[in-house]
């Protein structure tokens, strides 16, 4: 008998069709998950304890909780399922592992690539640079869990030591700096560069943004890719990069040209860049900055403002951080034996940061103040508590229900 108050299921819903992961279920709506589902080809065939659609929210789940183990995260969603004649049964660690496999990455890298675009607009506070909105790239890497297959696939670091304790998966971002949100992402084998691994992410580029990179990333033909998309740049190279000063302009920066390496030596086909140098005193030391643009006027864009504005590049290395060290938690290992699970795995990390950071975009927005102002670690927290609360409501209930404001 259904208890006082509970709305009863339509016929034939299933108990697990009611799962969800709080105001997560909003950035992940079930029948978003339903469409890259069945896009994939990885829908089940018969009924299960574990629909596809589950899987989905289990690993997103999993992600938010990391750490936990997986009969506790599958508790965690099942709570306050139940219509008073059933109930959930909370599978087995290994019938969730087997429904890992099932469900693979792809579903979980789609659904990244239909849901995770940027997300600054007009009234963002601290997200714009006069016209341009900043953007920055960079990469990382995350320890695997130490099986034959992972250390196969991704490999190890190597030292004049030995090897390193755990395989390595490498990782290039891209990511919104006044919002923090990634809205590219490319996973690779340790073995490949992240200057490699950042071609795949020029496609999510377009005008009227302002790509930062470090120096690890200039190169003329990476360079020239990015440029292609209509982005413009603002690289730090290397003190050593060749950079004739073709003219000096009144704030100081020059015109310079660089030149594909065949043409190095003969100055055929030059590309004109604006080079900005500069100094940073710190205790003891001072370090010298060269900065390349493809912004030449200085009157658009003064070579004081881009020094000051470069320091917004290491928005995204803070980022990378809130995902390894607030999310993931410090110095933890991905729980997944196979490179499949690594992937669907890594997809759900950023798939979950991407959620609160929105969240915490539109908190912004609503009290208009710079989403900076707003402290990922509280957000996560309240996320986190939002899950139990909601877990058991219908997805109307759930679009309908409160909506935490993170601060």
């Amino acid at each position: 008998m259904a208890r006082v108050g509970q709305v009863k299921s339509p016929a034939g819903e299933r108990l697990s069709d009611r799962i969800a992961i709080g105001v997560l279920t909003q950035a992940f709506p079930p029948g978003l998950v339903d469409e890259v589902i069945a896009e994939t080809g990885r829908g089940e065939k018969r009924s299960r304890l574990l629909p596809a659609r589950v899987v989905v929210y289990f690993v997103l789940a999993m992600c938010l909780f990391f750490g936990q183990g997986y009969e506790e995260v599958a508790r965690l969603l099942g709570e306050g399922l139940g219509d008073g004649r059933r109930s959930w049964r909370v599978p087995t660690t290994a019938a969730i592992g087997r429904a890992r496999r099932r469900l693979g990455p792809e579903p979980l890298r789609l659904l990244f690539a239909r849901v995770c675009r940027p997300v600054v607009v007009p009234g963002t506070a601290g997200a714009w640079y006069r016209r341009w909105q900043p953007v920055a790239v960079d990469g990382t890497t995350l320890d695997l869990a130490d099986t034959e297959a992972n250390d196969e696939f991704f490999g190890r670091p190597g030292s004049g030591r030995g090897s390193g304790a755990f395989p390595q998966a490498r990782l290039v971002g891209l990511a919104e700096c006044g919002t923090h949100t990634v809205f590219g992402a490319a996973l690779g084998p340790l073995s490949v560069s992240e200057q490699t691994l950042s071609r795949q992410l020029f496609a999510h580029l377009r005008a009227g943004m302002l790509l930062l990179a470090d120096r690890g990333f200039y190169g003329f033909e990476l360079w020239q890719q990015a440029r292609a998309t209509g982005a413009d740049l603002l690289w730090r190279v290397k003190k050593n990069a060749a950079l004739p000063v073709t003219r000096v302009l009144d704030d100081g920066s020059y015109l310079s040209t660089i030149h594909a390496e065949r043409d190095r030596g003969t100055r055929r086909n030059p590309v004109t860049v604006r080079v900005v140098e500069y100094t940073l005193a710190r205790t003891g030391e001072a370090t010298v900055y060269r900065l390349v643009t493809t912004l030449l006027d200085p009157k658009e864009a003064p070579a004081a403002e881009l020094a000051a504005l470069y320091v917004q590049r290491w928005e995204i290395e803070t980022t990378l951080d809130e995902i390894k060290t607030h999310q993931r938690g410090p110095r933890l290992v991905l729980r997944s034996k196979y490179p499949w699970g690594v992937e669907q795995e890594v997809y759900g990390l950023l798939l979950v940061h991407y959620a609160i950071r929105q969240l915490m975009h539109q908190a912004a927005l609503h009290q208009g103040i710079d989403p900076d102002r707003l402290s990922f670690t509280r957000s996560l927290r309240v996320v986190r508590r939002q899950v139990p609360a909601q877990a058991g409501l219908s997805p109307r209930q759930t679009r309908q229900g409160t909506h935490p404001h993170p601060g």
